[in-house]
């Protein structure tokens, strides 16, 4: 065997999704309010500056390929390390390395996959390496950065979210899948029409699955590619249930429980989870109703609500489905009362339009030793040694202001 059989052969052992990965930024799908011509990103890829940064999206949107296209876009040195396998003597490993090819004059990027696993100490080491410019760090997460992130490292970077990749996107991805198994396979398998749309809708924006789903099926027939064979592979089955029709029973269902009709807020729980909705979407949506729409019109609202989120998480279907029943039944008969949530978005609107005061002195924390220097907490009377004494709350430009 010479050398370019060898590296065929390895090449056909390399997942599709490996195969297909961009080679630059105008090859790479998605994502285009991230890299649309005149973004932020964009705009600082253009005057070569290299940023920190934390891409924050779904499996499958392309966080770690982003990350090496920018990387190659600066010709920087790249350092990928996975936040679940990788430790002390990785990360110290990385910092040497960077130091060395710093000293030769090339940046380097140390890429974090799954960022949010590594421990606080473990975040806080990166801390004085980032700050020295020893390298730039990119990190890919699933999951909020503002929860899973120490604040130190967070304010060194800039979050971008990323979103599933867009379906038209998606199809392009099939798409190539396909072209390159056909051309270098050549098994002249005939593709039904619907195949393509199917593996997209099945997919949910990921298109590591979605190639993966193409690699399997085109192997596991010899003359037509069906949709009942996707179907067969995946153990799904495709809904007729499309982006437009999810928001819409959505909202049909929060307004049915709104205007206090618990037998069509059945009746869009049904179609949702038989048309496969996911039931944690549901049960949030029944959380915010329970909050905007009834408020403390029953408090114990959302004392159900929240109950049925747990059971959902905690069991899941199909015994979930009755938790989300009992819980739109009570959330429809509830008395409404949306005073909480008009009070809440008034007061946020006027902080931000401007009325953005510090409490008064008197109500200033005061726990410390030189607190009372500054004069706060000078004057405040505890409400429980003197209930019928009126103290003012509010900052004196808006004393008199009322959001109840």
């Amino acid at each position: 065997m010479n050398l370019f059989d060898s590296l065929e052969n390895n090449n056909k052992q390399m997942p599709l999704a490996n195969i297909l990965r961009p080679k630059t930024l105008d090859e790479y799908l998605g994502q285009t309010n991230v890299l649309a011509e005149n973004s932020p990103i964009r705009n600082l890829l253009k005057a070569k500056r290299l940023f920190s940064f934390i891409l924050w999206g779904p499996p499958g949107c392309g966080k770690t390929t982003l990350a090496r296209l920018i990387a190659n876009y600066h010709n920087a040195s790249f350092i990928e390390l996975s936040a679940v396998t990788s430790g002390v003597k990785d990360l110290k490993e990385a910092v040497d390395s960077a130091k060395e090819s710093l000293r030769q004059g090339v940046r380097t990027i140390l890429f974090i996959d799954e960022i949010h696993r590594y421990s606080k100490t473990q975040q806080d080491a990166l801390l004085p390496h980032i700050e020295n410019g020893v390298f730039h760090l990119m990190g890919s997460t699933t999951e909020n950065p503002s929860f899973q992130v120490v604040p130190a490292l967070l304010s060194r970077l800039q979050v971008i979210m990323l979103n599933p990749i867009d379906e038209n996107s998606m199809k392009k991805i099939v798409l190539k899948g396909f072209d390159y198994l056909e051309k270098n396979y050549k098994n002249e398998i005939k593709i039904e029409d619907d195949v393509v749309d199917t593996i997209v809708e099945l997919s949910g924006g990921d298109a590591r699955f979605a190639l993966n789903t193409v690699e399997n099926s085109y192997f596991a027939t010899k003359k037509v590619l069906t949709t009942s064979l996707i179907e067969q592979l995946l153990q799904k089955s495709v809904a007729k249930y499309d982006k437009s029709e999810h928001y819409d029973c959505l909202s049909a269902y929060q307004k049915s429980l709104r205007g206090s009709d618990p037998n069509a807020g059945i009746y869009y729980l049904a179609k949702m989870l038989v048309k496969g909705e996911d039931p944690r979407v549901i049960a949030r949506r029944l959380v915010v109703c329970a909050s905007e729409d009834v408020g403390n019109g029953d408090f114990r609202a959302l004392l159900i609500a929240n109950a049925a989120l747990n059971v959902v998480n905690n069991v899941g279907m199909p015994e979930c489905r009755i938790a989300l029943a009992q819980a739109t039944e009570y959330v429809a008969r509830a008395k409404k009362r949306n005073l909480d949530a008009v009070a809440i978005d008034k007061a946020i609107s006027d902080i931000k339009s401007g009325k953005d005061y510090p409490p008064p002195m008197h109500l200033r924390d005061s726990h410390y030793k030189d607190a009372s220097k500054y004069g706060f907490g000078v004057g405040y009377v505890y409400t429980h040694d003197n209930p019928e004494y009126v103290q003012q709350f509010l900052p004196d430009e808006i004393k008199n202001i009322r959001y109840f």
